[in-house]
């Protein structure tokens, strides 16, 4: 299945290039026809490219294109004229017929501009460069009057027809021979068949690449049914409609990844990597500004007494399996506390109670007279040690001891646990009652979150997203630790 993939990719590649050729056809038609690049619109530079191959004969049909009969009439009586003053010698006046053909040319011309026949094909910026161009050739201000003077037997008489013959077949010609007429449907639309052979060259292998893709997706999960499938490969659908077809874009470029012809991976990391940044910021900011806002919704309710008594166990409206969690959290962290770490800390307490110890004494027992004698001093240092580890090793005794009794299991223990955490919820909701308290404390905390709302928030749009960007790719490209396996790492 591979070789298929990999052939439905190239496949879907030269369907993506022609229909990209297709949608730019019609404006980019008069660079086709004549396969001429102009690097500098504005300077009469230009760049032939004959070795494109002429597609207008082939692509003009499918679009519904024709030939102007009015500019085909103004191209055909120029060649006339042209074959009639070939054998005209230079700074010999022109025959009769030849006048004839002249003023005639020069009456198609003034009907040329007058009637703007691009106006079919949307061009009349085409009929401004061939007026300009008259212009300047005739060094005239009105283009009627150039192509008067352009095309008089005394101009040919002066100038020789070889002179003008490569003007007009030169500047002028090549911009009439890009006017086109495009004939509509019977919906008013321009006519177009692409989808024709849209339909039989490329969206039939499409529709049957799907139908495998989804078979083998049912395959590999056979609960899974045909309208899911089909809605997780929801990004196929643009191969199959006839319109938005830029959109094909991106199952060409899944196919093309998933097949392993193209490696599309570190351009989609750098482009993911700046959308990533910029919504982040965006939505973060809205998230900390929502959950800024909640919080002080939250606060400034006055049911903050009744959402703590709501806490006591015979207030929950938990299920039985979790109504002593807290107690079961007590009893698990309180062992761990005062077992494990308070011991640990025996050294920093004494020294603390220690020096709390000796500061008492210096000032109620000690006399102030008495305080600079070393001896006493060093009796009064002592003193205050003992005392310190005499109390710290009291009560780290009772701490391991309440912890070692609090790590067995004890319903009676657990009763007596949950009426004191009842009992604080009760005491902490009538203490917010009673006084002044709640409203205080409601102020000061929406102050201190209104304060991180103009702070921090700014300082997020203060960041920047290249910031962001410049920061995440520091920490991607930063060297890790070597690992024992690297090879690189010499052997100890």
């Amino acid at each position: 299945m591979l070789g298929w993939d990999r052939f439905v990719a190239v496949w879907a590649s030269v369907n993506l290039l022609w229909v990209a050729f297709d949608i730019t056809y019609v404006p980019l038609r008069t660079f086709w026809l004549q396969r001429n690049l102009y690097p500098i619109p504005s300077v009469p530079l230009v760049v032939p490219l004959t070795v494109i191959p002429d597609v207008t004969p082939l692509v003009d049909p499918i679009k519904g294109i024709e030939p102007h009969r009015e500019t085909q009439a103004y191209l055909e009586q120029f060649r006339q004229l042209d074959a009639a003053l070939l054998t005209l010698p230079a700074g010999q006046a022109p025959q009769p017929r030849q006048v004839l053909l002249l003023n005639r040319q020069a009456q198609l011309t003034a009907q040329l501009i007058d009637s703007n026949p691009f106006l079919a094909s949307e061009a009349s910026g085409t009929l401004e460069k061939i007026k300009n161009r008259l212009r300047q050739r005739a060094d005239r201000d009105s283009a009627r009057l150039a192509s008067s003077l352009l095309l008089s037997p005394e101009r040919i008489r002066t100038s020789g027809w070889s002179q003008e013959r490569r003007f007009w077949n030169d500047q002028v010609l090549p911009l009439v021979a890009t006017n086109y007429w495009r004939s509509i449907d019977e919906n008013g639309r321009p006519t177009d068949h692409f989808w024709r052979i849209d339909l039989l060259l490329f969206q039939s292998v499409f529709v049957l690449d799907i139908l495998l893709r989804l078979i083998r997706l049912r395959r590999r999960l056979p609960g899974l049914s045909w309208g899911d499938a089909l809605l997780r490969r929801w990004s196929d659908l643009p191969l199959l409609l006839p319109f938005w077809r830029w959109l094909r874009l991106v199952p060409v470029l899944e196919r093309l990844q998933t097949s392993g012809l193209v490696n599309f991976e570190p351009l989609r990391a750098v482009v993911s990597r700046g959308v990533v940044a910029l919504l982040a910021v965006e939505l973060f900011e809205v998230l900390s500004l929502q959950i800024l806002d909640g919080t002080q919704g939250l606060i400034r309710s006055r049911r903050w007494p009744q959402r703590l008594r709501a806490l006591r166990s015979h207030q929950s409206v938990a299920s039985s399996s979790d109504e002593r969690a807290l107690v079961e959290l007590v009893r698990i962290w309180a062992p761990l506390l005062l077992s494990r770490v308070a011991p640990k800390l025996a050294p920093e307490l004494q020294g603390l109670l220690g020096y709390s110890l000796r500061q008492s004494l210096e000032r109620t027992v000690v006399p102030a007279p008495l305080r600079q004698l070393q001896p006493l001093l060093q009796v009064e240092t002592g003193i205050s040690r003992q005392l310190a580890s005499g109390m710290v090793d009291s009560l780290l005794e009772l701490s391991r001891s309440t912890g070692n009794q609090l790590s067995r299991r004890d319903d009676v223990q657990l009763d007596l646990l949950q009426r004191f955490i009842d009992r604080f919820w009760e005491e902490l909701a009538a203490a917010l009652e009673s006084g002044s308290a709640l409203e205080r404390s409601q102020e000061l905390l929406c102050t201190l979150i209104d304060g991180a709302k103009g702070t921090y928030l700014s300082q997020i749009n203060r960041a920047g997203i290249e910031a962001l960007i410049q920061e995440l790719d520091q920490l991607m490209t930063a060297p890790g630790p070597a690992s024992p396996e690297d090879p690189a790492t010499p052997a100890p």
